[in-house]
């Protein structure tokens, strides 16, 4: 389970990007994090994990306080808060399997690490995330010869390799087509279900959010402004998370997902 309170983030020049953030997100629950561009999405799963450093607020993942953590012990949490990349962040001249197994490199030794020199049940483990996400049989293939849908699967998969407690997914569709990004979507739903893995996904796309979340959280200029179900997002709704605009032309929900 994540908690945070009172979490936010204001930055040298004074501009606050987060203004005392409440929020609960239990264990299997999936999040959309939505609202417009600067609204401060990405600074709140990246203050999540400390990326950001938070200006001040509460961060507890399963009862540990994040926030008060030295490196080291900051280290050893973030072994159980998987990210997800927009630019999927691959090493590009690595294998799939490679890229996969570097989810465990919280749980090696330096050396080990060094050489890629993996326990057997982690690279058995490895295979079968892979096959999990679909991409069984790409383990030799190198990353940068894949498209865009399947480097989003090897980001999934190497994330799944932390053995995580909590999913930090941003902006998972924004460089993918229509049919793949409801793939993507519909693939971190079922893990989550799976694995009981909380989530949070920053996400433009409010017909995706509204498919596939069990819940919408809309941020505005640093403040949560809608926190419920997606039939609960109404025009109204998306008027306080967005500004004003006609919403009846957003496209329906198709409950396929």
């Amino acid at each position: 389970m994540l908690r945070l309170t009172g979490l936010t983030k204001r930055y040298d020049r004074g501009d606050a990007a987060l203004s005392g953030v409440d929020l609960l997100v239990p264990d299997g629950e999936v999040v959309a994090l939505i609202g417009p561009s600067g609204a401060g999405k990405s600074t709140l799963i990246r203050c999540t994990n400390r990326l950001v450093e938070p200006t001040s607020g509460r961060v507890e993942l399963d009862g540990e306080d994040i926030t008060a953590l030295s490196a080291a012990g900051l280290r050893t949490a973030r072994r159980r808060m998987g990210m997800i990349f927009q630019e999927f962040a691959l090493i590009e001249r690595l294998t799939v399997m490679e890229n996969v197994l570097s989810g465990r490199l919280g749980y090696v030794g330096f050396w080990a690490s060094w050489w890629r020199r993996f326990p057997p049940a982690d690279i058995q483990q490895a295979f079968h995330f892979l096959d999990r996400v679909g991409l069984a049989g790409f383990e030799n293939k190198r990353a940068d010869a894949l498209s865009g849908g399947q480097r989003q699967r090897v980001g999934i998969a190497r994330a799944l390799m932390q053995s995580p407690s909590l999913l930090l997914v941003d902006e998972p569709t924004a460089s993918l087509d229509p049919r793949t990004s409801r793939q993507i979507m519909r693939l971190i739903l079922e893990l989550c279900g799976e694995r009981k893995l909380a989530a949070i996904i920053n996400i433009h796309d409010v017909a995706l959010a509204r498919q596939f979340a069990h819940r919408i959280i809309g941020l505005r200029k640093g403040q949560l402004v809608f926190d419920g179900k997606p039939d609960a997002l109404t025009p109204d709704a998306l008027t306080a998370i967005y500004g004003a605009e006609d919403w009846s032309t957003l496209p329906d929900d198709d409950q396929d997902g």
